[in-house]
């Protein structure tokens, strides 16, 4: 019997140990889409209790939590912080298959050298030895960061955040570099309620912005002064993708929104295909990769959503397919010389051929995988999730083309996700090597398994030399 989150965990054959111990272990990693903030990134205050660092913000745990049907206070509600930690473990005990059964072993090891099994009878344990590492090693931002081997770190920002933070962060001179990602999801989503609000936090930085003609200059200026920081992307997550349409049809969207009267569905929808098609442009001409988001129905619980907003755990996998949409603004942008490079990242597996395919209609020499199918996500971020978009993606296209794999997350801990990746990888490559179905050759596979790991995305997104 193999050992339980073992020095060869996942790897079940001879030359995927190899593969992960020579050759992809040791390799940074490049986080290039993740959810943490860059204001705690550069306070870089020691964490106050384990509790804020493995629980705090993490939807991913909340909704195991109320799987198992634990109740709201214990999760994001008013009970003590070792209680709700108390209920987390309790839960996870027996959520065997679930990839957080694997993650929250991974992270307890990796960052407190804790290899107790998880579970009830060890977690006054656990709380206790997790709680003094933190105060004895004054686990900051920054320390779980640079100790995790990480040379990017990619927010994700709003299209009017403040983005002096980075300045700052650079002067900090961490062993890593954090850069903001565009994002403009907020003021694309017109017929949101708190719209206005949004549009009014943009107007306070950039002016009065009377029109579709004041909006689209300021989507301009924005992307250039995010470049400015550092940016090499941009982030899309709107919930479908609508055809091109007409300027007048979104002009007249913006100007009854402006105005407080109501929007009908067919005007938001032109609304929102006119500016992601703007944001598009704008990142081509600046040279930033887009990564495209599609296959989440977001919100589902009114009444959460009433009570914590959203990214709280009630999303799902969307059935109502974009790529026909999406492949009509690909097949525009590409004619006009302005598509941008993208990540296509998909929520629905059945959607995995459908845009493996779709990328490769766009390949050309600009860039080598200009258009990649993003890693396995979100909800498809398990063990069989990433092995199925791994056979997608070499099935239809070429897996040595890949960008690997990002956290996603808001946890500081979340980086022994991009080593439970890693294994998976180095496994699936071993299996088929051993299995006689590639030529054998050690040399080509290490190459491949380190482009994967970190090589691959720092060239496509143009930050730093090879490793």
């Amino acid at each position: 019997m193999q050992e339980f989150i073992g020095k060869d965990f996942l790897l079940t054959n001879d030359t995927a140990k190899r593969l992960y111990h020579e050759c992809a272990k040791d390799m940074p990693i490049f986080d290039y889409h993740c959810h943490l903030s860059e204001k705690v990134i550069e306070k870089d205050e020691t964490f106050e209790d384990f509790f804020e660092l493995w629980l705090g913000g993490d939807h991913y745990k909340w909704r195991l939590m109320r799987n198992y049907g634990i109740d709201e206070r214990y999760i994001t509600g008013n009970a003590s912080h070792k209680e709700k930690f108390d209920c987390y473990v309790h839960a996870l005990e027996t959520a065997y298959g679930n990839p957080l059964y694997h993650w929250s072993h991974m992270e307890l090891r990796a960052y407190f050298g804790i290899e107790e099994r998880i579970c009830s009878a060890n977690a006054d344990m656990i709380w206790e030895k997790a709680n003094n590492y933190i105060k004895t090693h004054k686990l900051s931002p920054s320390s779980l960061i640079g100790g995790s081997n990480v040379k990017i770190v990619c927010t994700t920002n709003e299209i009017f955040d403040d983005l002096s933070v980075f300045d700052r962060i650079r002067r900090k001179n961490y062993p890593f570099r954090v850069l903001p990602t565009f994002r403009a999801d907020k003021i694309m989503n017109i017929d949101d309620p708190a719209f206005p609000g949004h549009l009014r936090r943009l107007c306070e930085i950039v002016g009065n912005i009377d029109s579709l003609d004041d909006l689209e200059r300021v989507i301009a200026e924005r992307v250039r002064q995010f470049k400015e920081k550092g940016a090499v992307a941009a982030d899309i997550a709107l919930q479908k993708v609508y055809p091109p349409c007409s300027r007048e049809a979104a002009a007249q969207a913006f100007d009854s929104a402006a105005s407080g009267k109501a929007v009908t569905s067919a005007q938001a929808n032109a609304y929102k295909s006119f500016v992601m098609g703007r944001v598009l442009r704008e990142c081509a001409a600046n040279g930033l990769a887009v990564q495209m988001h599609v296959g989440a129905m977001r919100n589902n619980n009114t009444r959460m959503y009433k009570i914590l907003g959203a990214d709280t755990g009630y999303d799902s996998i969307d059935d109502s397919a974009s790529i026909a949409a999406l492949a009509q603004w690909m097949d525009a942008l590409d004619s006009a010389g302005e598509l941008p490079k993208m990540v296509l990242f998909n929520l629905n597996p059945a959607w995995n051929l459908p845009l493996t395919t779709l990328a490769g209609c766009f390949q050309d020499a600009s860039a080598r995988g200009k258009i990649q199918f993003g890693p396995a996500w979100w909800f498809l971020d398990h063990f069989d999730g990433i092995r199925a978009q791994l056979d997608a993606l070499a099935d239809t296209g070429h897996i040595a083309t890949f960008i690997g794999m990002l956290t996603d997350s808001r946890s500081f801990l979340s980086y022994p996700r991009h080593h439970y990746f890693r294994r998976i990888l180095c496994d699936w490559l071993g299996r088929k090597a051993e299995a006689g179905e590639i030529g054998y050759d050690f040399d080509a596979f290490s190459s491949v398994v380190r482009d994967i790991s970190y090589n691959n995305a720092a060239a496509y997104f143009g930050t730093e030399a090879a490793q």
